[in-house]
């Protein structure tokens, strides 16, 4: 595996993790609020962000390269609205597809067609994460600021189980 390609990888990683760590932080926000479906929502999320990890870690070991795990930063405490968390929420994976995109280039660049392979899963993966998060965001607009509207996505939210 490149070098580049590699150190590209690890840092992709510690990047899943660190998104795993703040949907954790936003699911306990969400605890805090009382709003147990949408804290549901972002636990599931940050478990597929781990998954996302391994599966990143595993790429690197079954090409014969080595994982490096950087340090993962602390995220917020605090959030704010519903209606902002999932903001952050899609501001966040968009800036996740650039990575992957940014590495996918890197790819093409050193004719890794293996990594391409690869990594054309978390493309289109990515295009969910951004629709999930603009879905979402869309209904919450829709709903404005009628509480009985949120609880009763809160409840759509909190059906969601691991996919």
């Amino acid at each position: 595996m490149n070098k580049t390609i590699l150190t590209a990888m690890n840092e992709q990683i510690m990047h899943e993790l660190y998104s795993a760590y703040l949907y954790l932080a936003m699911s306990a926000h969400f605890e805090s609020a009382s709003l147990p479906g949408f804290a549901n929502w972002m636990r599931i999320q940050a478990a597929e962000e781990q998954e996302h990890a391994m599966k990143f870690f595993d790429h690197i070991h079954d090409r014969g390269g080595k994982v490096t795990l950087m340090a993962i930063a602390q995220p917020p405490a605090e959030f704010g609205t519903p209606k902002e968390v999932i903001e952050q929420v899609l501001e966040h994976e968009q800036k996740v597809t650039a990575l992957i995109h940014h590495i996918y280039g890197l790819a093409v660049k050193e004719g890794d067609y293996a990594s391409q392979v690869f990594l054309n899963w978390f493309v289109s993966e990515q295009v969910e994460e951004e629709k999930n998060a603009t879905t979402i965001l869309d209904t919450i607009k829709l709903i404005g600021d009628k509480s009985n509207a949120i609880f009763q996505l809160d409840h759509k939210l909190g059906k969601r189980d691991e996919d």
